[in-house]
């Protein structure tokens, strides 16, 4: 279909943060008023002083909760040992998986979650002891996640020295993305966990904005003269007009019958089939694991090191990545 390494993408993808809502509290002290004597006035007649004493009660502390921006949350650093990044895990696919979980919860252990699975993704020798001390039921999903964090980074083979020409946003609303991918598969057959780990991978659910090296553009990566081909006439950087012409090229290409072959077409890379349909399967392993995946922040993985691309952030021109981080 084109274009830009989507490992760039996932190896930029996507963090947590433990942000307190700020609060602020107004006190204000006993004021009390001093005695005041008033004396007679020099007139024949004499006024007895008065004493008068004035006490204003203090006003009742107010405290106010400024509502949190979920997309505004920074990483927290992954744990530096296989115990701590088990007991990392465990705790964040807990919260994920909590129908009661907060969004700002939610957030934060996405985040969480997020660079836990990186950093043991670059660590394959500390596999077995952390899966040894994940619960049983979380083992196989993590196996899932770090064999597709491991199918992008292979395709990732030349790191670059600067941060592309990117515009980090924040998301579309999470019940607005499922609808679309959900009419997609109505209408063309694709199962939408699939146009899901698709939008992941490629600019982290619609957060990256920019065009890519190769000329790619929009929330799912086309190229121009495939979505004058496939974009029935819509528009390229809109989420559901991208989503629906992803689900219309993968059905052209018999994806209904054999995705790996339509998702092959979407990028001639064997890692890339693999590692969307690791990520497809982590969607459908659990009913609130896509939820996680959305919140997940964008990261580049530089020649300099791993550079993580908050909300607002924007370059109109590639960026020093040794520069970017040593002004962070």
């Amino acid at each position: 279909m084109r274009r830009l390494s989507p490992a760039a993408v996932v190896a930029a993808i996507v963090a947590a943060a433990v942000l307190t809502a700020g609060t602020w509290e107004l006190t204000r002290s006993d004021e009390t008023a001093s005695s005041t004597s008033t004396s007679a006035p020099t007139t024949t007649s004499t006024t007895a002083p008065t004493s008068t004493t004035t006490t204003t009660a203090a006003p009742a502390t107010t405290t106010t909760t400024e509502p949190v921006d979920v997309f505004a949350l920074q990483p927290p650093p992954a744990a530096g040992d296989p115990a701590g990044l088990a007991a990392q895990l465990e705790a964040a696919e807990a919260a994920i998986r909590d129908p009661a979980t907060s969004e700002v919860e939610l957030a934060t252990a996405a985040l969480s979650q997020q660079v836990a699975y990186r950093a043991l993704g670059a660590r394959p020798e500390w596999d077995a002891d952390v899966l040894a001390r994940l619960p049983e039921h979380l083992r196989g999903p993590a196996q899932l996640h770090l064999a597709a964090r491991r199918e992008f980074r292979g395709m990732h083979r030349t790191l670059s020295p600067t941060i592309p020409a990117w515009q980090i946003v924040a998301p579309a609303p999470a019940d607005e993305l499922l609808a679309h991918y959900q009419e997609a598969e109505a209408t063309f057959g694709i199962p939408w966990r699939y146009l899901a780990a698709i939008n992941l991978v490629e600019t982290a659910t619609g957060r990256i904005r920019g065009t890519s090296v190769a000329g790619a553009q929009g929330p799912m990566q086309f190229m121009p003269a495939t979505w004058e081909a496939y974009g029935a006439g819509g528009d390229v950087n809109d989420h559901r007009d991208a989503i629906m012409g992803a689900a219309r090229y993968l059905a052209a290409n018999n994806g209904a019958q054999d995705i790996d072959h339509a998702l092959y077409r979407y990028n001639h890379s064997e890692r890339y089939v693999r590692g969307v349909k690791l990520y497809a399967d982590l969607v459908a392993e659990h009913p609130r694991a896509w939820l996680g995946l959305y919140h997940w922040g964008v990261w580049y993985l530089s020649e300099a090191g791993e550079v993580y691309l908050p909300v607002g952030y924007h370059a109109t021109e590639p960026i020093p990545a040794a520069e970017y981080l040593a002004s962070r």
